[in-house]
C-alpha cells in the first residue's frame, strides 16, 4: 500500500489547452462563468434551492453546472468542517463514493483500447486467486454488475466489521478470494455489486504494472486538468480543503459520520465540483479516451437472455422528462454525490454534499428544471407519445388523500414478497409505514384506497393493494421506480415460544466469511453475537425464517428434522452458507 504522504500536491496542467479549459471555470468562487450569458434570475433561483444549507452551522453542498462547454454556475453552501467553521466552496474536496466507478471503468476501457486486455476475458486470467465458479466471470460482467459476485460491503458487515472500521484493499480482496458460490450465474441478471469494481482496479494495476492510483492520475486526471482529484487509498493521508461527513439535523444536532476507507475502484475518489466540471466536459469533447472508448463506455449491458439493462460501464443511462441522461450517484458515510449529463442539451450538473440526509440527485434534477425549462417543455409531448402509458393516465399526477387510522388497519400485517423478502406494514402516528427492518422504514401515502406511493426513496415507487377480504387486504403489487413489479401476499406471523426458539440457538460457521455466529436465547428472545458488534435481535418471520437488522436467515434441517445450518441473505448477498458447529 502506497501511502506515507502527508499532503497531496496538485499536479500541473499538462498543456496550455488544459490550462485554458481550467480557466473556463471562472475567476471567483460563487460567480457564474463570465461567458455564460445566464441572467441573475436563473442564478438566484438555483441559490434558493440551497438556502436552508447556506450557513456555517450546517453541513451543505457544492454545485457546478456546465452548459455548452462552459461552467455557468459554481457555488458552495454550508460548512465543510463544523468543528472549525470552514465554508464549503467549489474547491472543497469531497469523497464521492460510487461516482468513482465511471473512472475505474474508463481506466479498464482505455487499457482495452490499447490492446492490453479484452472485456470478454475471464477475470481469472488476471486474478488467478479467484475461485472457479464453473461458468467464467468476465471483465464485462464486472463492469455491468452482472457477475453474480456478492457485494464486498455486505460481506464485511456480515463478517462482523463495522462500517467505521478501517477497511483496506487487501482485506476486501481476501474476502472475495474466499467466495465459493455466486448470487446467480454470471450474466443472467443485474445486481449492483461493489466487489466487481474493486477487482477492476486490481486488474488495472496488474495489467499496467502501475498502482491504480498512479495510473488514473497520469492517464485521466492530469490530462483533464483535474488537479484536486485522486483515488484515496490511504485513510491517514492529509488532504487540504477536504470536507468531513455528518449525519443528523439542526434540531437533534449533527454528528460525525466516520469514514475510514483505504480501498479504491468501487469508491474513494476525492474530487471537487470544479474538477468534475472538466470530466463532464469530457463527455462531450472526449479528449481523454476518444470516441471509440466512449462508445464502449456508454453501451448498455446485455444479459445472457438478450435483455438490455440501463447500466453501461460505471454509468447509468437514463432519461428525465423525455431527455436522455448519463450519470451516477454515490453515498458513503455522510457523503452524498450525484453527477448527471444531458448529452443532447450539452448540459451537466455535479452536486456533492457532506450530509447523510441530503438528496443530491433530486437537487441536480431541480437545477436541470431551471436551466432546461424550454427543452423539457418541448420534450414532454414527444415523451408522452412514446410512452406505453395509456393517454388517460398521462394527466396530472394523483393527489394524496387522507385515510383514517381506523381504515388503515385493513393494510396492516406481514407480507411475503415473491422475491424472497418479508415486509411488514404498521401504523405509526396515523400513517402507514413500510418496514424493511427496525431502522429502515418508509412512509406510504395514499393516492386512493388501493394505491399508495412510497416516500423518501429515489423515483416513483407504488404499492397497489388487492384481494380485500374480511376487512383486510391480502395482497399487493410492489412497483419499483424502473417499472419492475413484485407480487406480495399476506402471511400469518410466526410467533414461536421459548422451546421452539431453543431449536435455533447455537454456533454457526461460514467458511466464506471465516466467521462464527453465536445465536443465544436471552429472556425469551433470540439474539446474534458476531465480531465486536453489539448483540442484535433476531426476529421470527415464519417457520425457519428469521430477520436480523436488514438481513434474513433461512435455517435448514437435516434428514432427522434437526437444524443443521442456515443460509443468510441481504439485498446484495444471497444464500450465504453457514454450518452449525455447536448447540
Amino acid at each position: 500500500m502506497n501511502t506515507t504522504a502527508l499532503a497531496r500536491r496538485a499536479a500541473a496542467p499538462a498543456s496550455l489547452a488544459i490550462l485554458l479549459a481550467a480557466l473556463s471555470l471562472g475567476a471567483a468562487p460563487g460567480a457564474a462563468g463570465p461567458a455564460s450569458g445566464d441572467t441573475p434570475s436563473i442564478e438566484s433561483r438555483v441559490d434558493a434551492l440551497f438556502a436552508k444549507w447556506n450557513s456555517l452551522n450546517t453541513p451543505g453542498a457544492a454545485v457546478a453546472v456546465i452548459k455548452d462547454g462552459l461552467v455557468v454556475y459554481r457555488k458552495g453552501f454550508g460548512c465543510a468542517q463544523l468543528e472549525y467553521g470552514i465554508p464549503i466552496t467549489p474547491s472543497t474536496v469531497f469523497h464521492v463514493a460510487s461516482v468513482s466507478k465511471q473512472f475505474t471503468a474508463m481506466a479498464i476501457t482505455m487499457l482495452e483500447a490499447a490492446g492490453k486486455l479484452s472485456a470478454d476475458d475471464n477475470i481469472r486470467k488476471y486474478l488467478p486467486e479467484m475461485a472457479d465458479f464453473g461458468a467464467p466471470i468476465t471483465i464485462r460482467h464486472l463492469l455491468n454488475h452482472t457477475s453474480g459476485l456478492r457485494d464486498q460491503w455486505d460481506l464485511l458487515v456480515l463478517s462482523g466489521w463495522r462500517r467505521d472500521d478501517v477497511i483496506t484493499q487487501a482485506q476486501i480482496l481476501d474476502r472475495l478470494r474466499r467466495q465459493k458460490e455466486l448470487n446467480f450465474p454470471p450474466g443472467s441478471r443485474y445486481l449492483y455489486s461493489n466487489s466487481g469494481f474493486t477487482l477492476l482496479a486490481e486488474i488495472v494495476s496488474r495489467v499496467s504494472g502501475m498502482p491504480f492510483t498512479d495510473w488514473t492520475r497520469e492517464n485521466i486526471f492530469e490530462p483533464l486538468g483535474m488537479t484536486s482529484t485522486h483515488f484515496h487509498l490511504d485513510h491517514t493521508e492529509i488532504v487540504r480543503d477536504r470536507a468531513y461527513s455528518y449525519d443528523g439535523d439542526p434540531g437533534s444536532g449533527f454528528r460525525q459520520s466516520v469514514l475510514n476507507y483505504a480501498n479504491v475502484g468501487a469508491t474513494s475518489l476525492f474530487t471537487t465540483v470544479e474538477d468534475m466540471a472538466n470530466w463532464l466536459r469530457n463527455f462531450e469533447d472526449r479528449r481523454v479516451g476518444g470516441a471509440a472508448v466512449w462508445d464502449k463506455m456508454l453501451a448498455k449491458g446485455v444479459l445472457t437472455d438478450g435483455t438490455e439493462i440501463d447500466y453501461a460501464r460505471g454509468i447509468m443511462i437514463g432519461s428525465y422528462r423525455g431527455l436522455k441522461t448519463i450519470g451516477h450517484s454515490g453515498g458513503d458515510a455522510g457523503f452524498r454525490s450525484h453527477v448527471v449529463y444531458f448529452p443532447g442539451e450539452r448540459f451537466g450538473v455535479a452536486v456533492f454534499s457532506n450530509l447523510g440526509s441530503f438528496d443530491p440527485g433530486a437537487m441536480a434534477l431541480r437545477i436541470a428544471d431551471i436551466y432546461l425549462a424550454p427543452q423539457l417543455a418541448a420534450a414532454a409531448p414527444a415523451a408522452a407519445a412514446e410512452s406505453r402509458t395509456p393517454p388517460a393516465a398521462a394527466g396530472p399526477a394523483p393527489r394524496p388523500i387522507v385515510l383514517s387510522a381506523e381504515s388503515l388497519k385493513a393494510y396492516v400485517g406481514t407480507y411475503w414478497l415473491e422475491s424472497g423478502l418479508l415486509r411488514k406494514l404498521v401504523i405509526d402516528k396515523d400513517k402507514l409505514i413500510y418496514v424493511r427492518s427496525s431502522d429502515n422504514t418508509s412512509e406510504l401515502t395514499p393516492l386512493s384506497p388501493a394505491r399508495f406511493k412510497m416516500l423518501g426513496v429515489t423515483g416513483d415507487v407504488f404499492i397497489d393493494f388487492a384481494s380485500l377480504s374480511g376487512g383486510l387486504y391480502n395482497a399487493f403489487t410492489f412497483t419499483e421506480a424502473n417499472g419492475t413489479k413484485i407480487q406480495a401476499k399476506r402471511i400469518e406471523p410466526f410467533e414461536p415460544n421459548e422451546a421452539q426458539l431453543k431449536e435455533y440457538a447455537g454456533s454457526y460457521y461460514s467458511d466464506e466469511l471465516d466467521t462464527r455466529y453465536d445465536l443465544v436465547l436471552r429472556s425469551g428472545s433470540l439474539r446474534l453475537a458476531v465480531g465486536h458488534n453489539e448483540e442484535a435481535q433476531v426476529s421470527p418471520l415464519k417457520k425457519d425464517l428469521f430477520a436480523v437488522e436488514s438481513a434474513q436467515i433461512q435455517f435448514v434441517r437435516d434428514g432427522r428434522g434437526r437444524v443443521s445450518g442456515c443460509r443468510l441473505s441481504t439485498d446484495r448477498v444471497l444464500n450465504l452458507k453457514f454450518v452449525r458447529t455447536g448447540r
